[in-house]
């Protein structure tokens, strides 16, 4: 439940980013409020989920 998971944004779109599961290309796209990511991610950003939180890698 708490393993560390690691994704590409895929697509920003306005409030919300898109993101694809590195380890499951198959997996669709994560639908997540930008509010709970970095301030600075971008279109092609690697993030690592862990513990409940986004972080830049």
């Amino acid at each position: 439940m708490f393993e560390k998971i690691e994704y590409t944004v895929e697509r920003i779109d306005g409030d919300y980013a898109f993101l694809k599961n590195i380890n499951h290309q198959e997996a669709e796209l994560k639908c997540v409020a930008r509010a709970l990511l970095p301030e600075d991610i971008s279109e092609g950003s690697r993030l690592n989920y862990e513990m409940l939180e986004y972080t830049m890698v």
